[in-house]
């Protein structure tokens, strides 16, 4: 289905971006991945201009165009209480600068029938306490989604997609942690990269600027004290 596709993956070393990476090469595409962590392509900070350059300029030169480019780099996750300025600013700019300037840098070498795919997360739409940087980061990326996709109409699909809890240790997760969750268990990163694929095969040709949220279920259940033995402590 993707042989000799050029797949461009950030963050490709591990959890999903490896998994994502693993699907692809197995259905014949030349696989480029950017990550901080030593991997077999490139190894580079996304948070730096410079590197995206390099990095763009290195997967041109060999290939000639790309079909696919996966923004899947993870932001860091700090706090209002903790995080500093500089940590916010760069939580942002490994999760939607270098998203937008990675689609900028490759736009001229897209082939015809070319996706992006962005890795949000639910937690564009839901939180926790103490994870703004991430948040904000992952809520950037699903509008950047959006807007990418009515700037780029005609030329590059552009979707996104919101995993929820996914195991990317593969840890086998029983009890409670499964089965709170409506599919009755935690996700694992072929979840995500089976719909990776999806949206950049011709079968997905018709959907452009949405964010599908795998998640099991869980930000579709509506949870008040009192409920499945879940209670609030309001004593504080």
């Amino acid at each position: 289905m993707f042989t000799d596709k050029v797949v461009v993956i950030t963050g490709g070393a591990h959890g999903i971006g490896k998994t994502t990476g693993d699907e692809f090469r197995k259905n014949g595409a030349h696989v480029c991945v950017i990550d901080k962590s030593e991997n077999d392509y490139f190894t580079g900070d996304i948070a730096e201009e410079q590197t995206l350059c390099t990095f763009s300029k290195k997967v041109i030169t060999e290939f000639g165009r790309i079909d696919y480019l996966i923004n899947n780099a993870l932001p860091i996750m700090k706090g209002i209480d903790s995080c500093s300025y500089d940590e916010f600013n760069y939580a942002l700019r490994v999760g939607v600068t270098a998203p937008f300037y990675l689609s900028k840098l490759f736009l001229p070498y897209f082939s015809k029938d070319g996706a992006i795919v962005n890795i949000s997360s639910s937690r564009d739409r839901m939180s926790q306490p103490y994870t703004e940087s991430y948040t904000a980061a992952k809520g950037g990326i699903s509008a950047l989604t959006h807007a990418l996709a009515v700037s780029l109409a005609g030329r590059v699909r552009v979707n996104s997609i919101s995993p929820g809890w996914i195991d990317t240790d593969f840890t086998e997760y029983t009890g409670a942690d499964a089965v709170q969750q409506p599919v009755h268990r935690v996700g694992t990163p072929i979840d995500i990269a089976n719909m990776v694929l999806f949206l950049c095969s011709d079968k997905a040709g018709f959907i452009t600027g949405e964010n599908i949220c795998i998640d099991g279920g869980m930000t579709k259940q509506m949870i008040y004290s009192g409920d499945y033995g879940w209670s609030l402590d309001c004593s504080d």
